[in-house]
């Protein structure tokens, strides 16, 4: 009998084991399909996942409403209305500075290439560099950086944004409309046996987030408000726009203190006395390290644990794929493949790798 029970069990390990890796080839080919589709409709999956993201922004107030008796598909449209009012007027109050700020914007590229220039030539005095090499080091203006053609070649065109926001109303009103009616329905596609698990996954990744959203929304917030504050009180030029553009870029993971340096330094640079250009980018510093360090963990707390190298590889290949926008959706798609991997028992390896 054991010499039986041996048989059976090698044969049924022959019979698992070429079938469990004959399956790669599959893999491989479904993971191509979904990279060119991810591709092909950039603007169909961005315009979906930041209406999902607005979605879960709006949806505590959308329950505020019910409970005071409201129907939920009216309070869904007030939610859109309060939205779409909130947008018209920070466009409202912001426009003028934009636009009188892309107007002078040359001028501070010009004051950028002449303090270069008189770097350059401090240098030369120092035999840092080699006069004979004027033509090799020379500055000049050339066309849009692969890096600033990163930035904003996910946020499309004119064409682009005008269909985003005049869809991405709609799908935000159903999303919260039809909430329960969407995640019921989701949790049916599953089999009997199955559908717990995406009942759990489902709700998991809902206030995976939410928190996320809602911490980044909040700290984004606070960040602005004070960057404009402090550049205000300096006398930056155009502080409401450098301050405001310098608080949202200090939320990208990683890169976020460079990226929040670059507008000051942008207009600060041979425009303000060199000591108060340096206490800005201080403040710029104190302020991104107050807010990675106290405020991320008191509004996220253990809701979001990712393996920094997750993080970096995640936001190099959504950037890579979709720009600018694949920087903001990042994190939260990794958010939610970390979920979904915790929850699946034959992948709960993958996510754990993914946690911290």
């Amino acid at each position: 009998m054991a010499e039986i029970d041996v048989q059976v069990e090698t044969t049924s390990s022959a019979r698992l084991g070429p079938s469990r890796y004959s399956r790669w080839p599959e893999w491989i080919i479904a993971i191509g399909v979904l990279l060119a589709i991810c591709y092909t409709a950039e603007l169909v999956l961005v315009v979906l996942l930041l209406s999902i993201l607005c979605a879960f922004i709006l949806a505590p107030l959308v329950d505020y409403l019910v409970e005071f008796g409201l129907p939920r598909s009216l309070s869904s449209l007030i939610a859109v209305v309060v939205l779409m009012v909130a947008g018209y007027l920070v466009t409202y109050a912001s426009y003028n500075q934009v636009v009188n700020f892309l107007r002078v914007l040359p001028k501070y590229s010009s004051g950028i290439r002449e303090s270069v220039m008189s770097f350059r030539k401090q240098a030369e005095s120092l035999n840092v560099l080699n006069p004979a090499d004027d033509d090799k080091n020379a500055v000049t203006l050339r066309s849009p950086s692969p890096v600033n053609e990163l930035l904003t070649r996910g946020f499309g065109s004119v064409t682009h944004g005008f269909i985003t926001f005049s869809v991405a109303p709609f799908l935000i009103y159903f999303m919260l409309s039809w909430q329960q009616h969407v995640r019921s329905a989701t949790v049916m596609l599953f089999q009997m046996k199955h559908r717990h698990t995406a009942y759990v996954t489902l709700g998991a990744i809902s206030r995976m987030i939410r928190s996320f959203v809602t911490a980044n929304l909040l700290i984004g917030l606070f960040m602005m408000l004070v960057s404009v504050g402090i550049f205000a009180a300096y006398g930056l030029p155009f502080f409401f726009v450098i301050g405001s553009l310098s608080g949202a870029l200090s939320l990208v993971p990683y890169l976020g203190l460079f990226l929040a340096l670059i507008p000051l330094l942008t207009v600060g640079l041979g425009q303000i006395p060199s000591g108060d250009l340096v206490a800005l980018c201080a403040a710029v510093v104190i302020l991104h390290i107050f807010a990675l360090n106290v405020l991320y963990a008191k509004l996220l707390g253990r809701s979001l644990r990712l393996n920094p190298l997750a993080v970096s590889l995640a936001l190099l290949f959504w950037g890579w794929l979709w720009g600018g926008m694949g920087l903001i959706l990042a994190i939260p798609i990794l958010g939610a493949a970390k979920v979904i991997l915790e929850n699946v028992e034959s992948l709960q390896p993958y996510g754990a790798w993914l946690g911290e």
